[in-house]
């Protein structure tokens, strides 16, 4: 087998990291109004107030917006600016795996910060969440570099201490006070449980991880409150604490069972791996840091989730360092029968993956065969077939990357990891090569938007909206320069002379008052979502 080495599992996350960075639009909902606030920051906005399409938005703090900004103008001679913010979450996600690797190392030796990294990439949660331009990114790097340091202040303290508030820092500044509530909590807790963490050196960690932490809690929160400071209540009391306690309308609603529900897909296959490393170590008890730090931060991450008034499953995503860390020792422990089934289960299933996406790519592109190829083109009515080289060039990359390893990958604990981690990066790699301009066709505004502007005039005044979303708002601005005035927000109504309602097929919701419909439109293949265009009739007309 070849030896499981720091290159070439950085290569291997590498690998997984790029397809579906680059070659798309920002996709609704979550990256559409991520790169909103990302293209404000861009044409000269500050940074102190997120802004979308002309409001404030005080969802979260600007960290990951402030980076994405960054890379697009870095990259932006060369890729389109979406693209190019899109690097920062490849940033984010790189950042993740090594400070994930470095934690597992310390937690239980030399291969172990490897192949926690390995279990982390191969996490089913992680694949699409990890590819697109949100903040929940630089928030999992942020519980990333915290548990490092608390994993480090056993043997190192003070560079512990610095980790552990740098991380704090990150994860606030990305997302506000999950973070620094969940990890000053943990950090509290481990000295109350565990004799571990009960010494001198421990406070010291503490006291460097506040002094690391407050430049990052600090800054941004006093330039918000010098700006306005009712802005700065709307990002504390309604986004942080209204959001967690249900206090107000924002966010989907959840019982408390959300995220145990979502778990065995969410976190397969490093569940079982975890359970059975918790299994396998009850002969030796569970008084060792490599179980109890990550144990704890699972469970209080958990817990704290399933509290929260507001839930989605990508809020679960810090979840899955603790549980990749905690899994790591169950692939040396596992049965040879266990590990040989979860090898071959890996081979073959990807296998098939592989075949059948190629299969698909044929049918799309190539036609073959005629009836697969019209109903995909059915699908997503708007996407041109043809022979790309570059696109295919990188899928036949990846498989034959794929097959090679199959030849080389010899018996070794490591070996059903490492397999089921390269056949997971080989299968998205060719999904996002080979499919993701037939995917971007039905995901973008882009021509939608195209086909609305030609039925403006040149001069108007301006455009009133009614029930038009946050992604819908920011793409307007980003592929037509529109700022629509939103109707429920009664500072921004304005007496337009057109108006833009989101709705249904089904159902028309014409604004009150003389209006004409000008235009009605859709992305490529969406049969739910409808947009309409209304120009208000003169006022000689409404007479008549």
């Amino acid at each position: 087998m070849i030896p499981l080495r720091p290159i070439l599992v950085a290569l291997l996350c590498l690998a997984w990291i790029l397809p579906g960075l680059i070659g798309h639009d920002p996709w609704k909902p979550d990256e559409a109004y991520t790169f909103g606030l990302v293209y404000h920051i861009l044409h000269g906005g500050g940074w102190t107030v997120p802004t979308l399409a002309g409001e404030p938005f005080m969802e979260k703090p600007p960290l990951f917006y402030l980076t994405a900004a960054a890379t697009a103008w870095l990259f932006s001679p060369l890729l389109p600016l979406h693209d190019g913010a899109r690097l920062a979450t490849g940033f984010y996600m790189a950042l993740t795996f090594v400070f994930t690797g470095l934690t597992g190392r310390e937690l239980y030796g030399k291969n172990h910060g490897m192949l926690s990294a390995l279990l982390l990439l191969g996490s089913l949660g992680l694949l699409v969440r990890g590819h697109q331009l949100i903040t929940d990114v630089a928030l999992l790097s942020g519980f990333a570099i915290a548990l490092y340091g608390l994993a480090l202040c056993l043997t190192r303290p003070a560079r512990g201490g610095f980790w552990l508030g740098t991380g704090v820092g990150v994860g606030f500044m990305s997302k506000g006070l999950l973070a620094p509530g969940i990890m000053g909590i943990l950090a509290l807790l481990l000295p109350l449980l565990f004799r571990a963490w009960r010494s001198r050196g421990y406070g010291a960690t503490l006291a460097i991880a506040f002094a690391a932490s407050l430049p990052w809690l600090a800054i941004w929160p006093i330039a918000l409150y010098q700006t306005s400071p009712q802005l700065f209540d709307e990002w504390l009391w309604v986004n942080n604490f209204g959001r967690f306690l249900g206090a107000n309308e924002l966010g989907p609603v959840a019982d408390p069972a959300h995220y145990l529900r979502i778990i065995p897909w969410y976190t397969f296959p490093v569940l079982p791996l975890a359970l059975w490393a918790l299994w396998a170590a009850r002969t030796s008890g569970y008084a060792k840091p490599g179980i109890q730090l990550p144990l704890s931060g699972f469970l209080l991450i958990l817990g704290v989730l399933s509290a929260s008034a507001d839930a989605r499953e990508l809020y679960g995503l810090p979840l899955l360092v603790p549980l990749a860390l905690l899994a790591s020792p169950g692939c040396h422990t596992l049965k040879r029968g266990a590990a040989s089934a979860f090898y071959w289960f890996s081979v073959m299933a990807f296998t098939f993956f592989i075949g059948v996406f190629w299969f698909y790519w044929v049918a799309l592109d190539l036609g073959v065969p005629a009836r697969l190829h019209s109903h995909l083109h059915t699908l997503q009515p708007g996407y041109a077939a043809g022979m790309r080289l570059l696109p295919f060039a990188l899928g036949a990359l990846y498989t034959a990357a794929w097959i090679a390893l199959l030849f080389v990958l010899k018996r070794s604990p490591e070996r059903p990891v490492v397999a089921w981690a390269a056949g997971m990066t080989a299968a998205w790699g060719l999904l996002m090569t080979l499919f993701v301009g037939w995917l971007d066709t039905g995901k973008s505004y882009r021509t939608m938007i195209a086909e609305m502007q030609r039925a403006l005039p040149a001069k108007y005044r301006c455009i009133s909206s009614r029930s038009l979303g946050e992604p819908q708002r920011a793409m307007l601005y980003y592929f037509a320069g529109i700022i629509t005035y939103r109707v429920e927000v009664p500072e921004r109504r304005r007496d337009c002379d057109f108006a833009l309602v989101q709705g249904v097929a089904a159902v028309e919701q014409a604004p009150p008052g003389a209006w004409r419909t000008i235009w009605e439109g859709a992305r490529p293949g969406d049969n739910v979502e409808r947009y309409r265009l209304y120009q208000r009739l003169p006022k000689k007309l409404k007479n008549q």
